[in-house]
């Protein structure tokens, strides 16, 4: 199994001089830090100690993923926010759950015991209706449906058509944002049956840096992008499925 593991960084210097040198060489056979245009030396700085840089050309975290594609080697994906937000030490904890054949295994927030200790009254209700809502809705059976912190394959993007535009382009156009591709992922993979579990990893607070969050715009458009994969989206093996049986 071949790791990539992807830190997405924007003014995140605090976050990557404390984080980075803590996740453990061994754990991966590429790291790219996908970086969008820092102006506080985050690139210079990682550039300086050796990580892989990518710096995305259009603004949006799903174009950080669009772009760096092509450059990703890995058979198996693993993302991180290296702000403080993702404790590194659950990194093998989540590669072993990818190692027994899983597709996607997700670091939970709020499975048992863990917790955010980075949400508000906000954020907290936002991702317990989000992830309700997902699960209510396509049958998933998740704890947290929204987070950035997960190891999925690399051909699950491309099994749940997570590389194409048309899957962002309405509710992007609609709420003026540009959005990001894990929720439509946590849908696309439980609405395909694909293999996925969760494991507990909590979220500290973050190291310095700011929130990127725009929450409202973000929210509405994750949550009609929630509804509208009832009718918009069928998984390659389901549409065969349903062809042999017309």
């Amino acid at each position: 199994m071949k790791v990539t593991l992807l830190a997405l960084t924007l003014n995140e210097i605090d976050g990557v001089k404390a984080i980075l040198p803590q996740i453990d060489r061994s754990w991966y056979d590429q790291l790219i830090v996908v970086d969008g245009k820092s102006t506080d030396g985050t690139i210079e700085w990682c550039r300086e100690h050796g990580y892989e840089v990518y710096v995305q050309k259009r603004k949006g975290i799903r174009f950080a993923y669009f772009e760096v594609l092509p450059l990703i080697t890995g058979d198996v994906i693993l993302c991180i926010s290296p702000d403080g937000n993702c404790p590194v030490e659950a990194i093998p904890q989540l590669l072993e759950k990818m190692a027994q054949g899983y597709d996607l295994v997700i670091g939970s927030r709020y499975l048992g015991d863990a917790k955010s200790d980075d949400d508000d009254v906000v954020t907290g209700f936002g991702n317990w209706l989000f992830t309700r809502t997902v699960n209510l809705l396509h049958g998933g059976n998740y704890t947290d449906a929204m987070v950035i912190y997960r190891a999925f394959t690399r051909q699950l993007i491309y099994d749940l058509d997570l590389d194409k535009e048309e899957s962002y382009r309405l509710p992007e156009k609609l709420f003026h944002t540009i959005i990001s591709w894990e929720p439509l992922m946590s849908v696309r993979a439980a609405k395909a049956g694909k293999r996925i579990t969760e494991v507990a990893v909590g979220e500290p607070e973050r190291i310095g840096g700011e929130r990127k969050l725009q929450i409202f715009r973000w929210g509405a458009a994750y949550y009609f992008q929630f509804w509208r994969e009832l009718w918009f989206w069928r998984s390659p093996a389901r549409k065969e499925a349903k062809v042999r049986n017309s």
